[in-house]
């Protein structure tokens, strides 16, 4: 894991819980050796974890679109920074660029980023650890849902082994060193269940209506 990404908040949240595990991960990020891939951000958590991996010696490489350095959101401390034309190359250089996937507290942008590299995962386009950290519960309906989904047969149980979780940042980076890919072989993405011969149409043609 020398290049982990981190997806989080460009708020800081409710309670100061969410700053101290930002700035937790990125002073441990800092002390690995690794280096910070993230979004670009001086602002909320995403400001709070660039600056504690350059406090403590570390790199740090922001990927931001034009227009978010328009809007003056960009840190311009930084080891290094990557601008794209727009989100989607942005994310996709951030997906190229990093070893490993740490989702931190965050909105609608921190998810889209989390499913995006956890999809790839579960289609084996990578084979790259993805954890969150789960912050005062922050994500316990997140990991319900992902449950609920397995339970109902929208995806198999073992995916939900694609998924590193801890309560803090030290424990989860711990368990994503020690993850391993799983087997593709051992793992059936598509399943039919059994009720589904009878709600079929038969394919048989005789069994359908007498033709003119």
């Amino acid at each position: 894991m020398n290049n982990i990404a981190v997806y989080c908040g460009s708020n800081y949240g409710q309670i100061p819980d969410y700053f101290r595990a930002a700035r937790e991960l990125g002073a441990l990020i800092a002390r690995r050796a690794s280096r910070l891939v993230y979004g670009g951000g001086r602002i909320g958590l995403m400001g709070a974890v660039a600056d504690a991996v350059l406090a403590n010696g570390g790199a740090a490489v922001g990927v931001i679109p034009t227009f978010l350095i328009e809007k003056e959101v960009a840190h311009r401390g930084l080891t290094e920074l990557i601008e794209t034309p727009d989100m989607p190359t942005r994310k996709s250089k951030m997906i190229e660029l990093a070893d490993a996937f740490v989702a931190l507290s965050g909105g609608i942008g921190t998810f889209e980023e989390l499913f995006e590299v956890l999809s790839l995962a579960q289609l084996r386009q990578h084979r790259k650890p993805v954890g969150l950290v789960n912050t005062a519960g922050f994500y316990d309906p997140l990991l319900t849902l992902l449950e609920r989904a397995a339970e109902q047969g929208f995806m198999p149980q073992a995916n939900l082994g694609l998924l590193c979780v801890a309560d803090t940042p030290a424990a989860l980076l711990g368990q994503m060193a020690a993850w391993q890919p799983q087997a593709a072989q051992n793992v059936q993405k598509w399943i039919e269940p059994d009720w589904l011969a009878h709600e079929m149409p038969s394919e048989n043609p005789a069994a359908g209506a007498a033709q003119p």
